[in-house]
């Protein structure tokens, strides 16, 4: 059996978290009569794909790693369009889920998991 460190536990708590919170939030915002006047759907789909990546990081599934990578640093992007300081506080959560997922331990646990179930 292969545990699951820590460090990769608590991250995809985080990221589910935030894609819950974050789709009941934004859903708020949503207008059936005028669904696509604004990028609330778009919004929300970015949520899904966090709840998504957070469930099977915790499944040990190697792409929700990458996923999970690739959704902050769209995050990284996005705040690049709004102020410094969110684009400073992406990059630092950017940076601990790099320097937490990529380090040996997770790598090891994600790539036994992929060979696990091949």
């Amino acid at each position: 059996m292969n545990k699951r460190p820590l460090s990769v536990t608590l991250l995809s708590l985080l990221i589910l978290a935030a894609g819950v919170f974050g789709l009941v939030y934004h859903s708020t915002e949503l207008n059936l009569r005028h669904p696509f006047q604004t990028d609330v759907l778009l919004v929300c789909l970015l949520r899904v794909l966090a709840i998504v990546g957070g469930v099977f990081m915790l499944r040990g599934s190697n792409w929700a790693r990458w996923l999970t990578l690739a959704w902050i640093a769209s995050h990284v992007i996005i705040s690049a369009f709004h102020s410094m300081s969110e684009v400073a506080a992406h990059g630092v959560l950017l940076a601990m889920y790099a320097f937490f997922l990529l380090r040996p331990p997770a790598a090891q646990y994600f790539r036994r998991s992929t060979t696990e179930a091949a």
